[in-house]
């Protein structure tokens, strides 16, 4: 017990540390008896590199059709909300058309779906989440493109 009271083994801590550096880890937690050790790298440079890759695909991704097409998209959301229902996504994630490369889509413009009926997948944590047709109309618009990022509240397609 008094070994316990006169010091820390910073040779255990070092080797916490190597294990972090070796495996990538940000943070290792280790418990005996009454000793509990806990090791942590700062998170921020990380966490940088972590949302960097997330906010870039997103804003690559409205260029692509055209530099005008965020312009035309906010007033196609806007305009048939009066005539349509606009889907929006309910999760941040990948957006796909098919399901499975090469399949046909789940719909195309001007189809008539009804409502429940699967019209995208979004890809969020390595899960394909199926997005139901809120309600039965005509699709009359597909607001992103196939294996796209999207966001949270994102306009997905037009349903009149």
């Amino acid at each position: 017990m008094a070994e316990k009271k006169t010091g820390i083994d910073q040779a255990l801590i070092r080797d916490l540390a190597n294990i972090l550096k070796d495996t990538d880890l940000t943070e290792i937690e280790v418990e005996q008896d009454t000793l509990r050790i806990r090791v942590s790298r700062m998170g921020p440079p990380q966490t940088v590199q972590a949302y960097a890759p997330q906010m870039m695909p997103a804003m690559a991704a409205q260029p692509v059709a055209s530099a005008a097409q965020p312009v035309a998209a906010a007033a196609a959301v806007a305009a048939p909300v009066v005539n349509g229902f606009t889907l929006t996504s309910p999760m941040v994630g990948t957006c796909y058309h098919s399901p499975a490369p090469g399949s046909p889509a789940f719909v195309e413009v001007g189809q008539t779906v009804k409502e429940g009926q699967t019209v995208l997948i979004i890809e969020a944590m390595k899960t394909m989440n199926q997005i139901p047709a809120p309600r039965s109309g005509k699709v009359t618009a597909i607001m992103v493109a196939d294996a796209a990022p999207v966001e949270f509240g994102e306009p997905l397609l037009v349903i009149e």
